[in-house]
């Protein structure tokens, strides 16, 4: 039997390597993309050798993930819960295709993740292989073995002389890619009780941010970020950069209560500096550039194309045809936004746009105001014509009564 695990080299996957050999006598095959992880191929590989590993794939897939994956989430605007940028999540559709094609190549009978039984994670890995390898079996050994916690998968590991980076006194379990950091368990499954420091990866806290502020500008082109103070970059060197100036300023912190798919909420913590720079900046372009009911019908498409994302459906018709509508409407947002960044906060203090919508002497309340005052009146008995009939109405069976 041959199967394919999605294997980051954390203690999960590392444990699940090995026993996947043991449990099912299996030739395993390991499949690692780099998306942004601090990972050293050679490194890896060696690890999962050392593990038992028949065959060992690592692919630098950073470039696709912003382009593919990244950019078409930015254009929507999508904030799982108005708070969540979503990195994790949109890892997942990438990696668990990238299996399937490997699993293709090796003419492999299984492929296997390492999610938990009640995470989101499983639900994204599973629903794209239904999507592309229907016929192929699906392994979770989170939800078949024994090991009942992370300090049992600990001593697992230790057992089997499997090297991992948790501890028992560094119990967190985190994800990362150039979209954000995902940081949970341990101390943190305490909602009431405020994150440790060392729980935090990237970013400074408002204490160690520099004391001034720093200004960049972030020009984009049809929604898509182009240039960084002036300077081209390619999306994904974009983001990184975002990345390293706004974790110096302390940027990208979120600790929220979120609703997992499962049913049930989770103390989340994120770190996603560049995603939260992006997300104020290119919204600020979008408020500029489109007109008012695309904004208003926008922000709607935004909470269900979050979900889209969150709930595992890359894949979808609907969000397929989202994508669609989303494009259309960027085609006008082009334009330059300035940013202050100071102590964990992100200021827009500027932006411009040759498509710019805005009219100053229509807005001013200066001697150049050109806005037609008087046509005020009629506008306002128009739309508030139903309020007043309803009202008069009233009225009018109030004193009936009286009679």
């Amino acid at each position: 039997m041959k199967i394919v695990l999605a294997y980051s080299g954390g203690l999960d996957t590392s444990v699940a390597l090995k026993w996947l050999q043991e449990k099912y006598k299996a030739k395993v095959i390991t499949y690692t993309a780099t998306i942004g992880h601090e990972i050293n191929s050679k490194d890896i590989k060696e690890k999962a050798k050392k593990t038992g590993a028949y065959n060992v794939y690592v692919e630098d897939l950073i470039k696709e993930f912003a382009n593919e994956f990244i950019l078409p989430t930015l254009k929507a605007g999508a904030l799982y819960e108005k708070k969540y940028p979503l990195a994790t999540a949109l890892s997942r559709p990438l990696i668990a295709k990238k299996l399937v094609d490997v699993a293709r190549k090796e003419n492999a009978d299984a492929v296997a993740h390492g999610c938990s039984g009640k995470g989101n994670d499983q639900v994204r890995f599973e629903l794209v292989f239904f999507s592309f390898a229907p016929d192929l079996k699906i392994i979770a050994p989170l939800r078949e073995w024994e090991l009942k916690s992370r300090e049992e998968e600990i001593e697992y590991a230790k057992k089997h002389n499997i090297s991992v980076s948790t501890t028992k006194k560094s119990p967190y379990s985190i994800d990362d890619n150039i979209w954000g950091t995902s940081i949970e368990c341990g101390i943190l499954e305490d909602p009431d009780q405020e994150p440790p420091e060392d729980a935090w990866t990237i970013t400074n806290s408002i204490e160690k941010a520099p004391q001034k502020p720093e200004y960049i500008k972030i020009y984009f082109e049809e929604g898509t970020p182009k240039k960084l103070n002036g300077n081209k970059y390619e999306l994904s060197s974009l983001i990184i950069e975002l990345n390293e100036i706004g974790a110096k300023h302390g940027i990208g912190r979120i600790d929220m209560i979120e609703d997992r798919l499962v049913g049930i909420k989770s103390r989340e913590l994120y770190e996603a500096p560049a995603a939260v720079i992006l997300h104020k900046a290119l919204g600020e372009i979008e408020n500029l550039t489109l007109d008012r009911e695309t904004i208003h019908f926008k922000e709607m498409i935004s909470s269900k194309y979050a979900q889209l994302v969150y709930y595992g459906l890359w894949y979808s018709d609907l969000k397929e045809a989202l994508d669609a509508f989303l494009n259309k409407i960027h085609q006008n947002t082009t334009g330059e936004v300035n940013l202050k960044l100071h102590k964990g906060n992100c200021v827009v203090v500027g932006r411009k746009s040759e498509n710019s919508l805005y009219d100053m002497k229509m807005a001013t309340y200066s001697p150049e105001d050109i806005f037609n005052h008087k046509s005020a009146k009629g506008f306002i008995e128009l739309f508030g014509l139903s309020l007043k009939i309803k009202a008069l109405k009233k009225l009018e069976r109030q004193r009936k009564k009286k009679s």
